[in-house]
């Protein structure tokens, strides 16, 4: 493996413009590629954002021996199969979320990169910001007490009816596109993912849900409730409710302010302490972890069984919605 890290970005997705400068800041990676299925397109995208290769395809990325990692950002539905074609043309992967539409489409990424070796891990970018892990040290720390519940919501309005994220044969839907940050954080502060879902969605003139709002609930009493919606003002926050205080998260998903970052610890005797948040670039992080997974032979910190749960927890949830009632995770195999 080269000492540097050779990135190429797979397609020319608007999230980009958040990932470019994170593999540019860092002293093991470079940005050397962009594919895309219009040439003229990619060479439009690499001129502008001054990339130095230009792929005729997908495909033809995989098979370069001048790319060692691929960053992939095309519609949902083609994450799963992109993610196998790269595995197994020996590249490593940042995939965006979701993962995968299905279960076996999961289950057919760990096999392929159980088979192969190779590295791959969802782009949970918020996960690894330092904001993130100190509530992980806020929960685990025992400073809440006994923890009981908490919320999360991420919301945005989609005002072009041509998005990507409205067709239904694509993956979209709110859910998929937002939701699935709360159900992470949800899993990550509880430790697991629940046993019981109930979700209720509003589908909108695109055919996919344009409002969610789920709550997760587990064996020991605890709950989680998660709002997402494409149809009501930009707006993300989140709270953890324990015995012993609250704990109010701004920006707990996105956000490139940073100073715009807080974490308010509420406690039972009504004092209030503000923790730090140390600044990083919100999207560092994951390019550093498959920098790590590939020079360091360290495990990636997103792992293939937490992505697994994300994927079950937000399919259990739109069965409920389907169906009208609540549904055990275990219904679905």
């Amino acid at each position: 493996m080269a000492k540097k890290i050779r990135w190429g970005l797979v397609s020319t997705a608007n999230i980009n413009r958040r990932v470019i400068p994170a593999l540019r800041a860092s002293e093991r990676g470079e940005l050397v590629g962009i594919s895309s299925r219009n040439r003229a397109t990619g060479e439009a995208y690499a001129a502008r954002w001054e990339i130095p290769r230009v792929f005729d395809g997908y495909e033809a990325m995989f098979a370069s021996p001048d790319i060692d990692a691929v960053y992939i950002s095309v519609p949902n539905h083609l994450h799963a199969p992109l993610s196998i074609a790269a595995l197994e043309a020996g590249k490593a992967v940042l995939c965006e979320k979701p993962f995968a539409l299905s279960l076996e489409e999961v289950d057919r990424v760990r096999e392929t990169a159980a088979r192969t070796g190779g590295v791959i891990a969802e782009a949970f970018m918020y996960r690894h910001h330092p904001q993130t892990k100190r509530i992980g040290e806020v929960v685990e720390g025992g400073r809440l007490g006994t923890l009981y519940s908490m919320r999360a919501t991420f919301n945005f309005k989609i005002n072009s009816p041509k998005n990507v994220r409205l067709v239904p044969e694509w993956g979209g839907g709110c859910l998929w596109d937002v939701g699935v940050y709360p159900i992470s954080l949800a899993q990550y502060v509880m430790g697991a993912p629940p046993d019981v879902v109930l979700g209720r969605q509003w589908i909108g003139a695109s055919g996919v849900d344009e409002h969610f709002v789920g709550q997760l609930h587990y064996k020991d009493g605890r709950a989680a409730q998660i709002i997402c919606s494409f149809s009501s003002p930009w707006h993300t926050e989140a709270e953890i409710l324990g015995s012993d205080g609250r704990l109010h998260v701004t920006r707990p998903f996105v956000g490139m302010e940073e100073a715009e970052r807080r974490l308010t610890l509420i406690r039972a005797d009504g004092g209030r302490e503000e923790i730090p948040v140390p600044e990083e670039y919100l999207y560092q992080g994951e390019v550093e972890d498959i920098h790590d997974a590939l020079l360091e032979g360290k495990p990636t910190y997103v792992t293939l069984e937490e992505t697994r749960n994300h994927i079950h927890t937000a399919l259990a949830l739109y069965r409920s919605a389907a169906a009208g009632r609540p549904v055990e995770l275990g219904e679905l195999v």
